[in-house]
């Protein structure tokens, strides 16, 4: 038996009582872009803290074996996007840790026996951890056959999947009667790893933990929120992937509304998995029905030459939308969403817009300053929280001026944490559904974007390197976007 990762550097942290049980972790889709970019630096990276399980596997798998070694994949992945240093004792523990079963939706049975094996080699204690990075159109096969091999029957087998769940609210019903048929919810674990991040963490810590703030965390003193994630990359080698799915169902209905949830929930019971859910289940049933007049979608330009894509698609690469949520805290509060590909600059933040005074003694009508009171989060991997205000320039006049409030949470508590992918995949190996979406939410959330689906706005052209179309401009005002609007005063990354 391979040893575990403590004793193969001094500064690994010993495993606390949250150690996890010994793993088989099975990756289908292991030769992706998001298993080298994020799963396998991400348990590389757990390795190395202390914090994987004493002793586990990887057990990679896919449609199409590597010409070479698999571990030589991985270990090019790893130097790429781990940052790690892999000549010493670290990768030599990890290395032999590392295989690979060719496996599809039809044939699975080669995977199946050497999931067992290594279960068996990791004794009566062990668990087994499937992972689905594959499109949505792969999930419903992909289920059913590792059902049909026996993989998901045992107790003691979780299964992860990626977003979209589904592509519309009657195909995600339809996979979620066939994840019940062979799994408890409990073992199924919808991941969005905008859920991981710290700082969307946050958002629930400073309302929930801070009397400064919860007071005004409502209609009465909010005028509008803001859930801003545009990206400046293109499609990457994933034509196929977003004609499958476009920025509507790969974005609007998976992040963006879940990081809405943390915006916009009640104060939950406690701080657990279900109280947690319920919560965010709970606001997900009085936001209402997204309606295309308030939508604008965009295509950018060149995305039809792009591999993969059809030279007449209507895919949409952006989409911009103002949603209401109907209930005593936010009635009548715009929430608008944005998020699309080879845009301006890449951001994800979160800002909700204070209302202003009865009364205003000062001059704030100058464009630079216009904006009202701003609460921003910057939900980059250093978390930033910011308060933008109007201060007095100093001198002699009383002019006055916009200055952010920043706090750099890493740098103000000394701490830094896990990336998203890292606290997510040791959260369900642990077994805590905290940070994971529910079947009913992911239903409601189809319900909510179904009159869209059934309606979709046609894309409009926009430059590469923009901010979106002009239509999706003139749907945030009077007050705008705050980016690329409110440059001046950004928090800094």
């Amino acid at each position: 038996m391979i040893g575990g990762p403590s004793g193969y550097r001094d500064d690994v942290a010993t495993p606390g009582p949250q150690t996890p049980d010994p793993h088989v972790l099975v990756l289908f889709g292991a030769r992706g872009d998001l298993a080298r970019r994020k799963l396998l630096p991400g348990i590389y990276r757990l390795m190395a803290a202390g914090l994987m399980p004493e002793d586990f596997r990887i057990v990679g798998s896919g449609r199409h074996r590597p010409d070479g070694e698999f571990s030589d994949e991985v270990r090019a992945a790893l130097a790429e996007h781990a940052g790690e240093d892999l000549g010493g004792p670290c990768w030599e523990s990890f290395a032999p840790r590392v295989s690979f079963v060719a496996s599809s939706a039809d044939d699975g049975a080669d995977l199946a026996a050497a999931v067992r094996a290594a279960r068996d080699e990791l004794g009566e204690h062990s668990r087994t951890l499937l992972y689905l990075a594959v499109p949505p159109s792969a999930m419903a096969g992909m289920v059913e056959m590792v059902a049909a091999t026996g993989m998901s029957v045992d107790a003691r087998t979780r299964l992860v999947m990626e977003k979209p769940f589904g592509a519309d609210l009657p195909s995600a019903k339809a996979l979620n009667r066939a994840l019940h048929d062979h799994l408890d919810e409990d073992a199924v674990f919808r991941i969005d790893h905008f859920l991981g991040k710290e700082a969307a963490q946050d958002i629930l810590s400073l309302r929930f933990a801070n009397g400064l703030f919860e007071p005004i965390w409502n209609r009465r003193h909010v005028s509008g929120v803001q859930i801003d994630i545009p990206e400046s990359i293109g499609l990457e080698g994933r034509g196929s992937f977003y004609e499958e799915t476009g920025a509507f169902r790969d974005m609007v209905v998976t992040h963006l509304s879940q990081v809405l949830g943390f915006v916009a929930m009640e104060r939950p019971e406690s701080l657990d998995a279900r109280a947690l859910r319920d919560a965010k289940a709970a606001v997900f049933e009085d936001l209402l029905p997204f309606d295309p007049a308030a939508a604008v979608f965009g295509q950018f330009a060149g995305y039809r030459d792009e591999d993969g894509v059809a030279s007449d698609s209507n895919t949409e690469t952006f989409a911009a939308l103002r949603v209401l949520i109907d209930n005593d805290r936010w009635r009548g509060v715009p929430f608008l969403l944005r998020t699309g590909k080879a845009m301006a600059e890449t951001r994800r933040t979160v800002s909700l817009a204070l209302r202003e005074p009865d009364q205003q003694i000062f001059d704030c009508r100058a464009e630079e300053i216009r904006r009202p009171n701003e609460i921003v989060f910057e939900l980059a991997d250093d978390p930033l929280i910011g308060v933008e205000v109007r201060v007095k320039v100093p001198g002699p006049t009383s002019t006055v001026t916009r200055a952010p409030l920043t706090l750099d949470v890493e740098r103000a508590t000394g701490d830094q944490g896990l990336e998203a992918y890292e606290r997510l995949l040791r959260d369900a190996m642990l077994g805590d559904q905290l940070l994971f979406a529910r079947s009913d939410e992911v239903e409601r959330l189809w319900t909510c974007a179904a009159p869209i689906l059934a309606d979709p706005p046609a894309p409009l052209p926009y430059a590469v390197g923009s901010w979106g179309p002009q239509a999706a401009v003139e749907l945030a005002q009077p007050v705008g976007w705050r980016l690329p609007d409110h440059d001046a005063a950004r928090l800094p990354l």
